[in-house]
C-alpha cells in the first residue's frame, strides 16, 4: 500500500479521491530542486514578451484562466512546464530576459517563435522568420552566459546539476511552421531540413551535458495537421484531395510528417543515452495529444479543432485576426477547448499532456527513472 494511504481509516471512503489526488501531486516532490528550459512558445513564461510587449500574448484574454492576466504565456494559463514544476514542487520557472528574477530555482530561456536552426540557415531559402530571430544557440549562449551563477568555476558543475532537470524544447517546430504556413517549396523540400533540426537539437543536449547536465527531457514535435492554423490554410488543403482523418478531422500528411521528426529526434536520443551516463528522457507529445485528438469527450474536451480565440471561420482561425485583436471571438470557456489560439493549446490541454508524461506512458524512459530517490507510484483506483 501507498504510504500516503497508510493512515487511512477503512471508512473514510469520502475522502479517498482527495487523498489519491494529493498522493500523485505530490509524488515527485524532492526529485529535483530546479528546472532550466530551452525551448518556443510552447514553453516561453514571458521572455518574448520582454522584447516586444505589444504582442497580443500580452494582452486579454490571454492568461485569463489561471493568472487572471496576460504573462507572455501563449495560452489562457499554464504550460506543461509549468505543470512539470508544480509536480515536482518547484516555483514556476521565471523568464530569463528580465534578469531580475531568482534563478536559484531555475531559469527558462525559451522564447516564443524560436527555431532549433539559426536565422541564417532560414535567410539564405528567403523563408521569413515573422516572429523572432531567436534560434536555440541563442538560448545556449544565454545558459553559458548565466552559467557562473548557477555554477561557480570552483565547483564541480555535474555535483551542481544533479537535482537540476533540463527541458530542451519543444523545439524545431517552428523550423516547419514557418516554411508550412509560407508555402515555401514542398513538403519533401522541408524533409530535407530535418537531419539538420534534430543533429542541431542533439547537439545542445550534448553541450548541456558536458556543462555538467545529468537529467534532461526532450520532447517531440505535436502533431501539427491536427493545428487550426493547417487546417484553415488554404495552401494545404487542394481541390479535389481528401487528407483528413476520419475519425480526428487531422491532416494526415502533416501528422506523418511530424511523426517522422519525432522518430529521427527518439533514435538520436537513443544514441546519445547509449554513449553518455546520464539520464535522457525522450517525451512522446505527440501521442500524448493524439490520444485526445482521438477521443475528445473522453478527456472532457467538447471543441478538438476549433480554437477558443481566434478570428472566425470553420476553425475559429484568421491570421488577419489573431487572439487579442479587436474582432476577435472567445469562447466561454477554455477548458473545453484543445485549442487555445489556432495555434497554441489552451491550459486544459497542456494540463492533459502533462499529466500524460508524468503518469506514462508518454515518456521513454519514464521521468520517475530519474529521480533519487524514485517517486511513491502513482494510486490507481
Amino acid at each position: 500500500m501507498s504510504p500516503c494511504l497508510s493512515h487511512l481509516r477503512p471508512k473514510l471512503l469520502i475522502l479517498l479521491f482527495l487523498l489519491i489526488t494529493s498522493c500523485t501531486a505530490e509524488s515527485f516532490n524532492g526529485c529535483f530542486s530546479s528546472i532550466i528550459s530551452f525551448g518556443d512558445s510552447l514553453a516561453d513564461t514571458g521572455n518574448y514578451i520582454y522584447t516586444h510587449p505589444r504582442h497580443k500574448s500580452n494582452s486579454f484574454p490571454y492568461g485569463e484562466t489561471y493568472f487572471r492576466r496576460p504573462t507572455g504565456r501563449s495560452s489562457d494559463g499554464r504550460l506543461v512546464i509549468d505543470f512539470i514544476a508544480e509536480a515536482f514542487g518547484i516555483p514556476l520557472v521565471p523568464p530569463f530576459l528580465p534578469k531580475n528574477g531568482d534563478f536559484s530555482r531555475g531559469v527558462n530561456f525559451a522564447v516564443t517563435g524560436s527555431t532549433a536552426l539559426p536565422s541564417g540557415f532560414f535567410d539564405e531559402r528567403g523563408i521569413v522568420l515573422s516572429v523572432t530571430n531567436i534560434s536555440l544557440g541563442d538560448q545556449l549562449q544565454w545558459f553559458k552566459q548565466l552559467l557562473p551563477s548557477l555554477c561557480p568555476a570552483s565547483s564541480d558543475c555535474r555535483n551542481v546539476f544533479r537535482r537540476t532537470l533540463f527541458v530542451v524544447g519543444e523545439i524545431g517546430g517552428n523550423d516547419l511552421n514557418y516554411p508550412f504556413g509560407q508555402g515555401w517549396g514542398g513538403i519533401d523540400q522541408v524533409r530535407s531540413f530535418l537531419p539538420q533540426i534534430v543533429f542541431t537539437i542533439k547537439s545542445a543536449v550534448e553541450m548541456l551535458i558536458e556543462h555538467g547536465a545529468t537529467s534532461l527531457v526532450v520532447p517531440g514535435n505535436l502533431p501539427i495537421g491536427c493545428s487550426p492554423s493547417y487546417l484553415a490554410n488554404p495552401m494545404n488543403n487542394s481541390p479535389g484531395e481528401d487528407d483528413r482523418d476520419s475519425k480526428t478531422g487531422c491532416l494526415n500528411h502533416f501528422n506523418a510528417f511530424a511523426e517522422e521528426f519525432n522518430q529521427q529526434l527518439r533514435k538520436e536520443l537513443d544514441r546519445l543515452r547509449a554513449r553518455h551516463r546520464v539520464n535522457i528522457v525522450y517525451a512522446d507529445y505527440y501521442n500524448a495529444a493524439m490520444r485526445v485528438f482521438r477521443s475528445p469527450h473522453r478527456f472532457g474536451f467538447d471543441e478538438a479543432l476549433k480554437a477558443c480565440c481566434g478570428g472566425g471561420g470553420q476553425y475559429n482561425y484568421n491570421v488577419s485576426v489573431s487572439c487579442g485583436s479587436v474582432g476577435a471571438q472567445v469562447c466561454k470557456d477554455p477548458s473545453l477547448f484543445v485549442n487555445w489560439d489556432g495555434i497554441h493549446l489552451t491550459e486544459a490541454m497542456y494540463r492533459s499532456i502533462a499529466e500524460a508524461l508524468l503518469k506514462g506512458p508518454y515518456t521513454y524512459p519514464s521521468i520517475s527513472s530519474m529521480c533519487h530517490p524514485p517517486p511513491t507510484p502513482f494510486t490507481t483506483m
